[in-house]
């Protein structure tokens, strides 16, 4: 089981795959030392067994420029499994998304194996295989990688050949196969991969309630972000999540009261950092409160808490009902917005998901609708309008 460990026999496996209608692919990499991922290893394979591949993106002098073009040929259905952050590496490399896309874990929530759903699992439930586990967490950037490490790396593509075709076999048999696209839509989007630093602060705004507290957590989280990408560390090796929020509550506006904050280290802040981080909350106490975008609160938990638990009952029994996992109907936020307005601007309120559970949700919520327990499961009831006395209050 050898690497490709160059770019010519590189060129030669893309060119193979690119013939087939769907080529599988999945990476290793480590990022618990750097901000942006370090790709060790990339896995591909086809329908046909021989054209299974491991690639060494260490290797000296090895180019991607034949992996990025299979990425981007629009006559190949890339599959992956949780694409995020194999998708995040492919972007931040290439500067692409692969298109077209088909994400299995998605494509099982559509078919009922419940929100996010293992690879081992459907690996057991549709390729009938089993998975050595023993190797998932080995440092996948030390050379030579051993016989059991790449074992485990090609049998995650291969596996994944099989449990790709049952997934779109089921899908095609009920109809769902369009279901996907809102779904891969954001995947490829490449919105979802551009880490915007001014963006940062917006992790951590839920624990934060002034304006001036908001403010200062923006310049400081975008900062933080700047420092870790030119770096290449991970951003809690610039200054913690806890001493963010510490800087952004407190607003200290000397050395002095910087260093009594509890989260910051000793000496930090004398340090070229710990003067930028007061530069920053000058900046933040500059600026007008009234332009601060305050994050959004719970959405009327008060008024409209025990329509949101109905409306979560209703959201259960549908995807028991549909095979669906709930997870890609509707979100708890949505479940909010709906119960707040008839007309929410929400995915679950917009194609098949309002005629799987959206139109039954404004139904429920304006007295259409009702549920009853039947043998311990819930089934919906469709409740007349009163009429003439029927509606007058006794």
């Amino acid at each position: 089981m050898d690497l490709i460990t160059s770019t010519d026999a590189l060129a030669a496996a893309c060119g193979r795959l690119s013939q087939h209608p769907f080529v599988t692919v999945d990476t290793e990499f480590l990022r618990e030392t750097t901000y942006y991922p370090k790709l060790c290893l990339i896995q591909m394979a086809g329908p046909d067994p021989a054209d299974a591949v491991l690639v060494d993106p260490l290797a000296e002098g090895m180019s991607l420029e034949p992996f990025m073009a299979l990425m981007a040929n629009r006559n190949v259905v890339k599959v992956f499994h949780s694409a995020r952050q194999d998708l995040e590496i492919v972007w931040n490399l290439g500067g692409i998304v692969p298109e077209p896309l088909f994400d299995t874990q998605v494509a099982a929530m559509v078919c009922g194996y419940g929100d996010s759903v293992s690879y081992e699992q459907l690996t057991n439930d549709l390729a009938k295989a089993k998975i050595d586990k023993s190797s998932r967490f080995t440092d996948w950037s030390r050379r030579p990688l051993s016989d059991a490490q790449l074992t485990y790396a090609l049998s995650d593509v291969t596996h994944l050949v099989k449990v790709y075709e049952a997934l779109v076999s089921q899908l095609q048999a009920n109809g769902r196969l369009d279901w996907l696209g809102e779904e891969m839509a954001i995947l490829t989007s490449p919105e979802t991969y551009q880490a915007d630093p001014d963006n940062a602060w917006r992790r951590l705004a839920g624990r934060l309630r002034k304006a001036k507290e908001v403010a200062i957590l923006m310049e400081i989280a975008a900062w933080r972000e700047r420092e870790a990408q030119s770096r290449d560390v991970p951003r809690g090796r610039i200054l913690k999540d806890d001493a963010v929020i510490d800087i952004a509550t407190s607003a200290p506006r000397s050395v002095e009261a910087l260093g009594r904050l509890r989260t910051i280290p000793n000496g930090f802040e004398r340090s070229r950092t710990g003067g930028e981080i007061l530069e920053a909350v000058e900046r933040a106490l500059a600026r007008d409160p009234a332009t601060i975008p305050m994050p959004e609160r719970s959405r009327g938990r008060n008024s409209t808490g025990s329509v949101v638990d109905l409306l979560k009952v209703l959201l259960k029994a549908v995807a028991e009902q549909e095979g669906v996992a709930p997870k890609i109907i509707a979100t708890v936020e949505e479940l909010e917005a709906i119960a707040e307005s008839d007309d929410a601007d929400v995915p679950s309120l917009n194609g098949w998901r309002r005629k799987l559970f959206g139109e039954k949700a404004l139904a429920l919520k304006n007295g259409q609708l009702g549920m009853v327990l039947e043998r311990g499961r819930v089934k919906l009831r469709e409740i007349a309008p009163l009429r003439g006395d029927e509606a007058r209050p006794a």
